[in-house]
């Protein structure tokens, strides 16, 4: 429900009539900072709030004609206006002060959906992770097992990543957070820079420092290249539950509803789909980032070879996270941990992720690290390549047991000792 609602507010903000909703309220913004400095009388202003209005149909009509949309769109506000209070209208303005501020504000009305996502993600992937504090599991690298881990350690790690990209995109939420009304080429020719910072602070905008008819599109850039990096976290965790969804790994898994199918040819399937969508996603949003970049990039103080792509890019992208964060929060939620799996993983091949403990056992005992390295690689080997018992193989190994006890082996394989540190971890995380 929350997923749905989520994303309707999303879309919503990005819709035409919506947008043309964001271009009158900059637009009567501007006319009540004139009304404060004396240039707009007051009963006009209140006037012009009550009776400003605009129709899409009609914006079309007129856009058909004049193949300029805050041409149309003020002309149908002027219609509504009559005569009398039109006048009052974008005094001094040139389109880009309404287009760009406008922008700024459904921006940061949307920026406010995606820190809430990105809050409510946090916090399941924190029960999440006080859940499986002590779940043990194998950690890997190279795809290859090598030592023991829990799955809350796993679950930390993506809660460091992500609460460092919330953190990110804050940043770049509140850069972006700028609005200009500087008339063209922006050297405020015939409106004051008082006007602007009125109109920005009634607007919750700063007023850029210095804007060329348009706001520079580094800012832009920077903000979607904090959504890509978003994106590419959530890549990462679904890769992660991709692979432990695998048959032979099978640790963990999306969650299955009652009716689901996972194939039209193979009854038995349950695939990670959930997770393969939002890998498919990210690649999306990464290459919108890369659009916005090229948008940087323009003719002199402007050219509008960036609005046509940030007309897709913007809203796309946002939708796309929005939608992202909440898809992946529904996987946390759901997440079917098999831990009696990444017990048996763990053991495999009995016990050979214990290597280096044995190695570190036999340097204490005297021999060099080259002579232990070599005795335990035989041993490991053995039990991997013949799908064999590494802790047997230490029992059988003379050189071993001139070193090591039974008791003393028995030790290096008691998994809790690797857990010794978890705490500082989840310290320092949660």
């Amino acid at each position: 429900m929350i997923d749905r609602y989520s994303r309707e507010e999303m879309k919503k903000i990005w819709d035409l009539n919506t947008k043309f909703d964001y271009y009158l309220k900059v637009e009567l913004a501007v006319c009540e900072a004139y009304t404060k400095t004396g240039k707009i009388p007051k009963k006009d202003f209140e006037e012009i709030k009550k009776r400003a209005k605009f129709n899409i149909e009609r914006i079309d009509e007129i856009e058909r004609e004049v193949r300029h949309d805050v041409i149309a769109f003020l002309t149908c506000v002027n219609e509504s206006l009559g005569e009398d209070l039109s006048r009052h209208m974008h005094i001094g303005m040139t389109s880009s002060d309404v287009i760009d501020t406008a922008f700024a504000l459904q921006i940061q009305d949307s920026g406010k959906i995606i820190k809430k996502d990105l809050d409510e993600t946090i916090k399941s992937l924190k029960e999440l992770a006080k859940k499986h504090k002590k779940t043990i599991c194998i950690g890997r690298s190279h795809g290859i097992i090598a030592e023991v881990m829990t799955f809350g350690v796993k679950l930390c790690n993506w809660i460091d990543i992500l609460e460092r990209q919330r953190d990110n995109f804050e940043h770049a939420l509140e850069e972006i957070r700028v609005g200009q009304i500087s008339g063209p080429v922006g050297t405020y020719s015939n409106i004051s820079p008082e006007i602007e910072k009125i109109t920005c602070k009634s607007l919750g905008l700063k007023p850029a420092k210095i804007s060329t008819q348009i706001i520079a599109r580094d800012y832009h850039a920077y903000f979607m290249q904090s959504l890509a990096l978003i994106a590419s976290v959530l890549e990462q965790f679904a890769t992660e539950i991709r692979h432990l969804q695998r048959t032979e790994v099978l640790e963990a898994e999306e969650g299955f509803a009652k009716g689901q199918k996972g194939s039209s040819a193979m009854p038995h399937k349950k695939n990670p789909v959930l997770s393969e969508n939002l890998c498919g996603l990210a690649r999306v949003v990464r290459c919108n980032s890369l659009a916005a970049m090229e948008n940087i990039t323009l003719w002199h103080e402007r050219d509008i070879s960036h609005s046509s792509a940030e007309r897709i890019i913007f809203p796309d992208s946002l939708i796309l996270v929005d939608f992202m964060l909440n898809r992946f929060n529904g996987i946390v939620q759901n997440l079917v941990v098999h831990e009696k799996n990444m017990l048996k993983n763990a053991n495999r091949f009995g016990g050979i992720v214990f290597s280096q403990k044995v190695l570190l056992e036999l340097t204490e005992k005297g021999l060099t690290r080259e002579e232990a390295y070599k005795i335990v690689q035989r041993n490991a080997l053995d039990a991997f390549e013949n799908d064999g018992d590494f802790k047997a193989n230490l029992l059988k190994d003379e050189e071993v047991l001139k070193l090591l006890s039974v008791e003393e082996i028995d030790q290096i394989f008691d998994k809790e000792a690797y857990l010794k540190n978890i705490e500082e971890i989840y310290k320092r995380v949660l």
